[in-house]
């Protein structure tokens, strides 16, 4: 049965986006600045990435042969707590099978930060759709090219567990201590945060799940 815009909003008000999953990955620090403080700083990346998805969250659907494609389909998992938007959702009618798209700027990564917001539109979708979805896709701008996602076992224990720390996270309302790696300097928070000058995150990780 399809989701009313009124189950959305009643069932969001104690869900987390799937957009914040990703920044959690990336850092916590930087989840908390956005989620909890309720704050945000753009630089060039992030404003490459928002126009980018200005232009795919058009809310145009088109059907073409046994394929159907919806931009900006909103998504929710009451199980686990969590929703967010599509970017792209591709329908392959018979035999019947869901592909959720994710658009990036930039280029692919090795760490698993957006394979696990990928994973968690997921999980969504077959929760809503009572389906089972094997591969998902990633776009890169730069090398304008998708990169494809199996949806495998690990992958999906890794999206639950960062779902739970991220909620943990958020109800904890504290902002976590900086942590210094290579990303921070793609981080719009950077000049801010100034993660080079404290780095005490282990220990707050560790009194944050036994508090």
């Amino acid at each position: 049965m399809p989701q009313t815009s009124a189950h959305f909003d009643s069932a969001m008000d104690e869900s987390i986006p799937i957009s914040a999953l990703q920044h959690y990955s990336f850092c916590p620090r930087q989840c908390a600045y956005i989620y909890i403080e309720q704050r945000w700083q753009d630089n060039y990346l992030t404003a490459k990435g928002s126009q980018l998805h200005e232009r795919v969250h058009s809310n145009e659907a088109e059907t073409r042969g046994n394929l159907r494609t919806e931009r900006g389909v909103r998504v929710q998992s009451e199980k686990l707590g969590i929703h967010g938007q599509l970017d792209l959702l591709e329908i392959q009618r018979s035999p019947c099978r869901l592909t959720p798209v994710e658009y990036k700027k930039g280029q692919p990564k090795v760490a698993d930060w957006d394979r696990i917001q990928l994973c968690a539109q997921a999980l969504c979708l077959e929760e809503m759709r009572t389906v089972r979805i094997d591969r998902a896709a990633l776009w890169y701008w730069k090398p304008r090219k998708r990169e494809w996602v199996r949806l495998d076992d690990a992958l999906r224990t890794a999206t639950r567990d960062v779902i739970q720390q991220t909620r943990t996270l958020i109800q904890h309302q504290a902002l976590p201590p900086a942590q210094w790696s290579k990303s921070c300097k793609a981080c719009s928070f950077v000049d801010e945060c100034m993660p080079r000058s404290r780095d005490h995150s282990a220990r707050y990780i560790a009194d944050l799940f036994t508090s």
